[in-house]
């Protein structure tokens, strides 16, 4: 095989279309944009133009604030932890810690950290090291028996 006996797979790739080249092409004198008009011409930016209307995005109310700075956790439910610990998943008796949970699919991902909330029936024996928990989950923890601690996460250069 030589340099000049390489090609593409039969489709792999497209020639463009060269418009504004003869009646022949069948996109010739135009160029499949029509007669006159604003979207005939260069350098056309009519995104949210809605003829002279005020556009929609500029008639409805702004409302709300979405904070740049705000910290996203993963939440864990106490009842959904308990099924991997039954599931033997998880091991009630190590640690169970952050890593631990992404590690056993309770979790896709840490985020900012993980909180720990109470929803569901938790009896386990089982220590905790999160980055935030309600108090209903770490009653619940302390009932059965376990621990929850917590780690503030890390401070932000803001602060």
């Amino acid at each position: 095989m030589k340099l000049h006996e390489l090609s593409d797979n039969e489709g792999a790739a497209k020639k463009r279309m060269r418009v504004g080249r003869g009646p022949g092409s069948g996109k010739g004198k135009m160029g499949g944009r029509g007669i006159k008009g604003q979207k005939s011409r260069s350098g056309v930016a009519i995104k949210g133009y809605e003829g002279g209307q005020m556009p929609i995005y500029q008639r409805l109310p702004k409302r709300g604030f979405n904070n740049i700075n705000a910290k996203r956790y993963s939440v864990v439910n106490l009842g959904l932890v308990a099924k991997f610990i039954d599931a033997g998943k998880l091991d009630a008796g190590a640690e169970i810690t952050e890593d631990a949970l992404v590690a056993a699919g309770v979790i896709k991902r840490k985020r900012d950290g993980v909180r720990l909330l109470a929803k569901g029936d938790f009896g386990h024996k089982a220590t905790f090291a999160v980055t935030g928990a309600s108090k209903g989950a770490v009653e619940a923890v302390e009932k059965a028996g376990g621990s929850v601690t917590t780690t503030a996460p890390a401070a932000t250069a803001a602060e």
